[in-house]
């Protein structure tokens, strides 16, 4: 992957922020041809620096009420116990997000379920039965904030 520069970090910065600017007011915020900015975006896309772009939806628009963080605790560290669980998790349609840990939990899960009989009925279900699974806690998110934009530590070449 080659180094990112003064332009791809403003154009990765506003596209986190705004993936619906137009390749003409993506170029006029950069200060280059349109034509070079399209293809600044297309080689970091193909270079796996663009993962994609989304839509954010309320989510009470979608019916969800509740979100909540599941910590696991797998019984054993083994690699396939930490494959299977993790390919079984991200599988689940209430999983917004997996998260593999170092620490006392082994998975923090990032669910968004209907409601509070959803989330129990989820955790029964699909956790507490699971061969890998030891130990498990639910933690409700009372809020969630993020930002949209991730921090720029590249080495940037001038």
């Amino acid at each position: 992957m080659r180094p990112l520069d003064r332009i791809d970090c403003e154009i990765i910065r506003l596209l986190q922020n705004n993936a619906r600017l137009s390749n003409k007011e993506l170029a006029a915020a950069v200060d280059i041809a349109p034509s070079t900015c399209l293809d600044r975006v297309r080689r970091l896309i193909e270079e796996r620096i663009l993962l994609g772009f989304h839509a954010e939806v309320a989510p009470k628009a979608l019916g969800i009420g509740i979100q909540a963080m599941i910590a696991i605790r797998l019984s054993r560290h083994a690699k396939s116990f930490v494959d299977e669980f993790r390919g079984f998790a991200t599988d689940l349609p209430e999983v917004l997000a997996v998260y593999h840990m170092a620490g006392a939990n082994d998975f923090l899960i990032h669910v968004a379920v209907r409601d509070a009989d959803g989330l129990r009925n989820l955790v029964v279900t699909a956790f507490v039965d699971r061969p890998e699974v030891d130990h498990l806690e639910t933690a409700l998110i009372f809020e969630h904030v993020s930002s949209p934009e991730l921090p720029v530590y590249a080495e940037l070449e001038e």
